[in-house]
C-alpha cells in the first residue's frame, strides 16, 4: 500500500483509497469491494481493480491508477491530437505541442499526459520548461509509460 501512496504522491494528490479493500498477490495490488473481499480465495490470479506490481522496488500502475489519479486533480498536461498519436507510439512530448499545463509542476516531476478529451495517454517526466516561451527543440515531457506500450510489446 505503501508503494502506491508513495507513486501517487510524486504526482502532487492523494487518493481516496481504503487499505482494508486493497490486496497484494504475488506483488500485484487489487483493490476490491467488500462483497467480492468476502468471496476471495488465495488461488485468485485476478480480482476487482487492478492498480499496479512492485517489481524490483519499482512501482509500476495501471492504467486504472492513471486514469484515477486524473481524475483528482493530478500534475498534467493536455495534448493536441498529433502529440496525443505521437506520445501513444512511445515518443516524447514537445513544448509546442502542450495544450494546458495543471498545476504548476518543476523540472523533473511526474506528470500525467492527457489528450484534448481528459483522456489519461500515460505519464511521464519534465525535462525542460514547460511556460509558454520555452518552444524549443527539446523535448519537454519525457515518455515514461504510455498506453501504446502493450502493443508494442506484442510485436516483440
Amino acid at each position: 500500500m505503501k508503494a502506491i501512496v508513495d507513486f501517487v504522491a510524486k504526482f502532487g494528490t492523494k487518493i481516496p483509497l481504503n487499505t482494508d479493500f486493497v490486496v497484494k498477490k504475488d506483488g500485484r495490488y487489487f483493490l476490491l469491494n467488500g462483497i467480492l473481499k468476502r468471496f476471495i480465495r488465495d488461488d485468485y490470479y485476478y480480482a476487482g481493480t487492478y492498480l499496479g506490481k512492485m517489481r524490483d522496488g519499482i512501482f509500476f500502475p495501471s492504467f486504472n491508477l492513471l486514469a484515477w489519479m486524473g481524475r483528482n486533480r493530478a500534475n498534467n498536461v493536455v495534448i493536441d491530437r498529433k502529440a496525443s498519436w505521437l506520445f501513444i507510439c512511445g515518443r516524447d512530448i514537445f513544448r509546442k505541442s502542450i495544450l494546458s499545463v495543471n498545476v504548476s509542476p518543476g523540472k523533473n516531476d511526474y506528470v500525467l499526459v492527457l489528450n484534448e478529451f481528459k483522456e489519461c495517454l500515460g505519464f511521464g517526466r519534465i525535462v525542460s520548461s514547460l511556460n509558454a516561451a520555452g518552444k524549443g527543440a527539446d523535448p519537454a515531457v519525457r515518455n515514461i509509460s504510455d498506453i501504446g506500450d502493450f502493443l508494442r510489446r506484442e510485436t516483440r
